[in-house]
């Protein structure tokens, strides 16, 4: 019997239309998903947007304030993808509302946010999901089984790049995004909150860093209207960029191994330039997200000249299966967030949970503000140990 599971979407710029479309694609993709969501409410402060989302993908109600979702009994379970200043408010008042919540990255402003959702999610005895969709990747958890199995060796040293153009232009709107005060760190928490996911999926945990970071475009115009994605303006009047365009770090492992982060708003060239180089005593591990369905995977015994193979993720890695039935035919952007989908409402279903959780949010939030610090001192900054 499949159990119907009301669920709500607070924010419906682009992130929460994704995971609009997630709900609705993903037992089109997992057939034997015990649970069926109903989409029964969107709540939208902009006016007219939520009403849009309900004339295109059937919620049932609409509201401008998410206060009356967590009233609503209807919903069991909620997708948060408001702008970072509202994550700790909503979700910890969903998760005492008795909510699943599944919440964008980088949850709230500061590790102390992050906490704060993941023990009210703890208290409330819900599930809670984060948006780590990069993770969900089926070649990154292909790379994540050859480490562990030790198909390279020991790992030695790693890579992490985020590099983007999507801040670039001058023009670009002086947005939430740009103010310390509700866009929090910036291409930290956008970009490279991602990057140390990535890390630690792979890598295990971090236990100390060393970090830089700059501002490169330090002026931006007020837009005079109501803003989505990453819209440009002209003729507003100039408010400053509160943070930061670029970051980049010197990462140590509990494993021994070292690793470089770095990640970039305005890299003028690049568009979603996200991927991974590991290297092992062995071998080694390269991905692009770019090529998302591809592993440069090196292994062997011959060490120097060692060649690169290019390998095609197929049924068998990760959740391919459940979207195509054989190696070379391609997955997408949105796939990654239908397995978010997937394992958000599994996790529900079975109690137990599956895929990014809470604890990833604050293990990821606490390296952000590690970095913070590292920057303003110019040293290395400790990790609080798990």
């Amino acid at each position: 019997m499949v159990d119907a599971l009301g669920v709500a979407v607070i924010g419906f710029g682009w992130m929460g239309r994704v995971h609009t479309q997630a709900y609705a694609r993903v037992r089109h993709h997992y057939p034997h998903l015990p649970l069926r969501p109903e989409l029964v409410a969107v709540a939208e402060e902009v006016p007219g947007r939520a009403e849009e989302a309900a004339a295109q993908f059937g919620f049932a109600s609409t509201t401008r304030h998410w206060r009356e979702v967590a009233a609503d009994p209807r919903v069991r379970a909620v997708s948060i993808t408001a702008p970072n200043f509202l994550h700790r408010e909503i979700g910890v008042a969903m998760a005492e509302a008795g909510k699943h919540i599944w919440i964008e990255k980088p949850v709230g402003l500061t590790a102390a946010d992050a906490r704060a959702v993941a023990d009210a999610v703890t208290q409330a005895g819900v599930c809670g999901a984060v948006g780590f969709n990069y993770r969900n990747a089926p070649a990154v958890e292909k790379a994540r089984d050859l480490i562990a199995a030790g198909e390279i060796g020991t790992v030695t040293h790693a890579r992490v790049r985020l590099f983007s153009d999507y801040a670039a232009h001058p023009e670009s709107a002086l947005t939430w995004r740009y103010e310390r005060e509700r866009g929090g760190s910036g291409v930290l928490g956008d970009l490279a909150s991602h990057g140390v996911d990535l890390a630690r999926y792979l890598l295990g945990e971090l236990t100390s860093l060393t970090a830089d970071t700059a501002v490169f475009v330090p002026e931006r115009a007020r837009p005079t209207g109501a803003t989505a994605g990453h819209t440009r303006a002209r003729g507003g009047a100039l408010g400053p960029v509160e943070n930061e365009d670029y970051v980049n770090c010197l990462l140590r492992f509990a494993s021994g191994a070292r690793g470089v982060l770095e990640a970039s708003r305005v890299a003028v060239g690049e568009q979603n330039a996200y991927g991974f180089e590991v290297h092992g005593t062995r071998g080694a591990l390269l991905w692009d997200f770019r090529r998302m369905n591809e592993l440069g995977v090196s292994r062997g015994t011959a060490y120097q000249d060692q060649p690169v193979s290019t390998v095609y993720v197929g049924p068998g890695d990760g959740e391919f299966g459940a979207f195509q039935p054989g190696a070379g035919n391609a997955m997408g952007y949105d796939d990654l967030k239908v397995v978010e989908a997937y394992r958000f409402l599994r996790s529900i279903a079975e109690h137990r949970p599956y895929g990014a959780t809470l604890t990833d949010a604050v293990r990821s939030a606490d390296a952000l503000e590690a970095m913070t610090r590292s920057a303003a001192t110019g040293t290395w900054a400790g990790l609080p140990t798990p």
